[in-house]
Parts: structure tokens; sequence; C-alpha cells
């Protein structure tokens, strides 16, 4: 397996273009299946998640071609409707696939889903709302079978928590229900957003967009439509860190006003940060190479701070003045990534669904391994920020979420390559 090396304690200086978004992208190749008609894709990014959802869909005989960051694809009825557990046990997002075969085709059959080791993160959400429009289901085997004997139904559906996931499969299949459909407590990632705006693009009416309550007008058809995947926010957010980690300056390129405006107000907290310059797809940031002062922080649903930018924050941590502490709300088990960053000098000890970082002024190069997507680009940043050599093992989970991360860092004087098996 690959592997990579850091040699650390460079500040970052330079330019880096952000790629398209993992979490917008998955979501839209799966809504392909909602039309018979081309769709043509462009900025998603090249990353194995995205290879493993076109091999998921090729098996359920969609024909594609991907070249360039553009990918056009067609989805063509499946002699099986059936998709298959080594598909989908690499990603939890290939889950994405049931709401748009049930409502398309009238029956399913999915794996459990698969992806990063953070915890149970349970599909039941995912089963009641579909249910509740006229799906019914059983478990079997590691699979779900699912069938729609009636059709699906417009219907009012209150989530109990504001699922990412659920909201995406639900919302999806509600598109070609009969009638409107009301999801309230909806997750309002902006890469919900975007599979709105790219579901309304292919003929859908879907209200309130970015709001906790979303209002879908089924249609009978969907059409095909060309659509550019968001810049991908978490990408962006987790350089920004390492220049908190390292110090410097670096120009974020390739985002939008909407993703420059998040980032700036999920970071604002960090007075380290100084975002000196914006237009609209761009954004200079510089960092002061001084420690950080403590922070309390929680992960939640959007706009709080991002789980998925958790494990990274939590390294920039290490190195900081005083007690944090970051509470992650969101996924039980999602700080694997503690004990490794201890293994290279941090002081971090986890107590329930918090952990508390006691800063301290260098940590230090050392052998790791990565368990998940999000705890391996902390790694990276530790790798970044230390003094010495540090040698991450198991980065095929970067590679899970992030395109050409360390060509990107080291044309911005970061001391990393990659160690070919």
């Amino acid at each position: 397996m690959d592997q990579i090396q850091i040699k650390g304690g460079k500040p970052l200086q330079g330019e880096i273009s952000i790629s398209g978004s993992k979490n917008s992208a998955l979501p839209i190749l799966a809504c392909t299946l909602l039309t018979d008609d081309q769709m043509c894709l462009s900025n998603v990014p090249k990353l194995s998640d995205v290879t493993s959802m076109l091999s998921l869909l090729k098996s359920l005989n969609s024909e594609y071609s991907f070249s360039e960051n553009e990918i056009k694809i067609i989805s063509k009825k499946p002699k099986n409707i059936f998709a298959d557990y080594n598909l989908v046990r690499k990603m939890r997002a290939s889950f994405l696939v049931l709401g748009p075969l049930l409502a398309r085709y009238g029956s399913a059959k999915v794996s459990l889903p698969g992806g990063c080791a953070i915890g149970s993160r349970p599909i039941n959400m995912h089963l009641v709302g579909l249910e509740k429009l006229g799906a019914n289901f059983e478990i079997e085997g590691g699979y779900v079978k699912g069938n729609v004997k009636k059709g699906l139904f417009g219907t009012e559906i209150d989530l109990p928590f504001s699922s990412v996931g659920a909201t995406e499969n639900i919302l999806m299949a509600a598109t070609l229900a009969t009638g409107k459909t009301i999801i309230k407590n909806a997750a309002m990632e902006p890469e919900v957003e975007d599979l709105c705006n790219c579901l309304n693009k292919m003929g859908a009416e879907i209200k309130g967009v970015g709001s906790r309550k979303l209002e879908i007008f089924g249609k009978k058809k969907l059409t095909g439509c060309n659509f550019s995947v968001m810049p991908d926010r978490i990408e962006a957010g987790t350089y920004i860190l390492a220049l908190l980690g390292c110090s410097g300056s670096l120009k974020i390129k390739k985002l939008n006003n909407s993703v420059i405006q998040n980032l700036k107000k999920t970071l604002e907290l960090f007075t380290n940060l100084q975002f000196k310059y914006e237009n609209n797809n761009s954004l200079l940031v510089e960092s002061k190479n001084i420690l950080l002062d403590k922070v309390n922080i929680k992960t939640g649903p959007f706009p709080e701070f991002p789980t998925d930018l958790q494990a990274q924050l939590t390294a920039v941590l290490s190195r900081s003045k005083g007690l944090s502490v970051i509470e992650e709300t969101i996924f039980e088990n999602r700080f694997m990534h503690v004990s490794e960053l201890n293994r290279m000098g941090a002081d971090i000890n986890i107590k329930g669904s918090k952990v508390y970082i006691r800063g301290k002024k260098n940590i230090y190069g050392a052998p790791v391994m990565a368990t998940d997507l999000r705890a391996s680009s902390s790694l990276v940043i530790a790798g970044l920020m230390a003094r010495g050599e540090t040698i991450i093992r198991r980065v095929y989970h970067l590679d899970r979420g992030y395109e050409n991360l360390e060509k990107k860092l080291s044309n911005c004087n970061a001391q990393i390559k990659r160690l070919k098996s």
C-alpha cells in the first residue's frame, strides 16, 4: 500500500485550486438514475469514492465516460435492480441509489452500506421516510429489499434529526412521486442545496431550497441536464486549517461566493487567520506564526461547525495554549485519529463525546496509520506541523476525498510526497 512521507515544520505559501465537492458529486451521480436522458456533470473530482459510485451505477446498467473532471452518463433500465454488497460496502453514499431506484422502477435490492468506520450511522430514517412515500421494505441477509406496489405518493415527513443522507434519499424519490411532499427538519448543508439545484434543472420542482423545510412537487418524468458540481468546502477548510497550524499564506482558488462566506463564518473564531482578499472565486488567507489560543467548539448540522473538519481541527489544536475542548454531536466513535496524534506527542484525552486537547509547543514526526477519510487528513496536518519526519500508512482513505493532495501541498512549500508500494 502507498504511504505519505512528510518532513514538517515549514510554513505554507502558494496557491491551491479546490476540486469539486465529493459530498455533492456522489448524490448527484445517484440522481442520474431518475432520468433516461444523458446527464453531463462537470467539476467532478477524481476520487476513489467517485470511482466506486460509477462502478455501482455501471452495475445498474448506466453507461458513462469520465474525462477531465467531466462525466457524461446515461441510465438505462437494469435487468436486475440489485446493488451488490461488494460495490456498496466501499462507501455509505452508495445507499443513495435506493430512493431513485424505487421511484423510477418500483423495486430495488440494495446492500446495507459501508464506508468510514465512524459509528453505526443508522439508515432507519431513510427507510421510514421512503415508507411514508409508499415503499415497503424487508431486511434479509444484509440487503434491503424494497418495492412500491401502488406508486409513491406525496406526504409530510418530519425527520427526527436533520440527516443529510436521509434528506437526499427521500428528496430524490419524492421528485417522481404523485403529489406534494414536505420534508421538515431537512438538512441544510450546501451539498443538499446543490443536489436540489441539479434536480430542479432536471425538471423537478423543489421549493425552500437551503431551508429546513423542503416542498417537492412530484413530476412524471425528469430530463437530462448539464450541471457543475459545487466546490468542496471541506477540502478548502482542510487546507485553511493546515495553514492555521503551519502559518504562512495561501490563495484558495476555484471557490464560489457562497463557499467563501461559509468558510469565513466557520473559521472566524480563529484570530490567527486573516482573510485578506476575496472575489467571487478566490480567497487569500494568512496565518501568523504564533501558538493558537484555546477554544471550545461543538460540531453540528449546517450551519454549525462541520463534523468533517473536527479531526483536522483536533490536529491543529495539538499545538496551542491551554486546554481546548471539542464536542462531537453528529457521529459516535469519530475520534480514532486521537491515538495516532498522541503517538506524535500530542496530549489528547477522550471522555464520551468530547476530546480534551492540552496544547503543546511542539509535536514530533512518527509513523502513524490512517483509520478513515478525515482522520487521514488530520494526520497530514499534524505531519506538516511536526518536527521531523512523519510516515502515514493506509492512505487509500485519503484518496477517497482529496484529489491530488500531496501535489497541491508540495506546490505550497510543503515537503510531502507519496511513496509507492
